[in-house]
């Protein structure tokens, strides 16, 4: 039984940042190409509430909850959907896909941080905190990168956008474990993103005024994408890994998400590779590997060690 349950954990894990989240960047940036992204948010938890919901009908899945725990759902609808979906959106307007996704890979950094201040049994230590300086040393040759001389670059806001919907993703997943360890991962999903919809119907048409949907089929196939599978298929993924592994494992993820939404990036939408990517990027996993040394080197050695000692001969 346990096996199956790790089995299927590592499952979620790999679906979530190889296929959900990691191609997520590359259909945001072919959908702000003709809709701004206020409209692409909207129309994104709008389907995914729809999708989540009729899952829900469905199965018969059971959505009984304190009112004080819907409340709670509903922040997360804010903190984990709405805002930083909206802030990764806007900041792919200004810089490349795959940017984004190493950016958004930051979020362990965060996590650590946070957590350390919330959870009792995730504290910081030396390594964290190595860590933690190696990959923000990597996001500031990220941003060192796009600074011109005398004046902040266009794309520097746009990668302090992402920043900012990682820090978003770091304290919800803690939230998330801390206040709402008990619910379905299916329930805090149906009930978060009714919330997040709500929220982008009321701003998508004051701030993009006029309000158009898209016209174009590529544009809604990329709409349909991040909706299912970027959000109503990763979101019970996340929280089911929150509840089972925690926030600082769930974290590792971002090993994942930047290889895909580099691939996409570099290859399909012929984006820009250079050095600085290269060394930020590489700076930031370091970062997030000594963060969580713990995590993955004892797995790492149960694979790699001898399963018997090395037959020394007799003396």
């Amino acid at each position: 039984m346990q096996r199956t349950t790790g089995i299927k954990q590592w499952a979620a894990f790999f679906t979530l940042g190889g296929f959900c989240w990691g191609t997520s960047y590359f259909w945001i940036k072919i959908a702000i190409a003709e809709i701004g992204p206020f409209t692409l948010v909207a129309l994104r938890v709008t389907l995914a509430t729809v999708a989540i919901w009729a899952w829900v009908l469905v199965q018969k899945i059971p959505l009984s909850a304190p009112t004080k725990e819907i409340g709670l759902m509903a922040l997360l609808g804010i903190t984990n959907l709405a805002l930083p979906f909206t802030l990764i959106s806007w900041g792919e307007t200004r810089i490349d896909s795959g940017l984004t996704g190493l950016l958004t890979a930051t979020m362990p950094l965060f996590t650590t941080l946070i957590a350390h201040c919330f959870i009792a049994n995730d504290r910081i230590t030396v390594p964290k905190t190595i860590g933690v300086v190696l990959g923000f040393s990597g996001v500031g040759i990220l941003f060192i990168r796009d600074l011109g001389p005398g004046e902040i670059s266009f794309n520097l806001w746009g990668q302090a956008a992402v920043i900012g919907a990682a820090l978003c993703y770091a304290s919800s997943t803690v939230y998330n474990r801390r206040f709402l360890q008990g619910q379905h991962p299916i329930a805090i999903t149906a009930f978060a993103l009714p919330f997040a919809a709500a929220t982008m119907w009321l701003l998508a048409p004051l701030v993009e005024a006029p309000f158009t949907l898209p016209r174009l089929p590529l544009t809604w196939i990329a709409t349909a994408w991040l909706a299912l599978i970027g959000t109503a298929l990763a979101y019970p993924l996340v929280f089911f890994l929150v509840h089972t592994w925690g926030p600082t494992r769930t974290s590792l993820v971002a090993y994942v998400i930047p290889v895909t939404a580099l691939t996409l990036g570099v290859i399909v939408l012929q984006e820009v590779f250079d050095w600085r990517l290269a060394l930020g990027g590489l700076l930031i996993i370091m970062g997030i590997a000594t963060v969580n040394w713990r995590t993955w080197l004892p797995g790492l050695w149960r694979v790699c060690a001898p399963k018997r000692p090395f037959p020394f001969p007799a003396k």
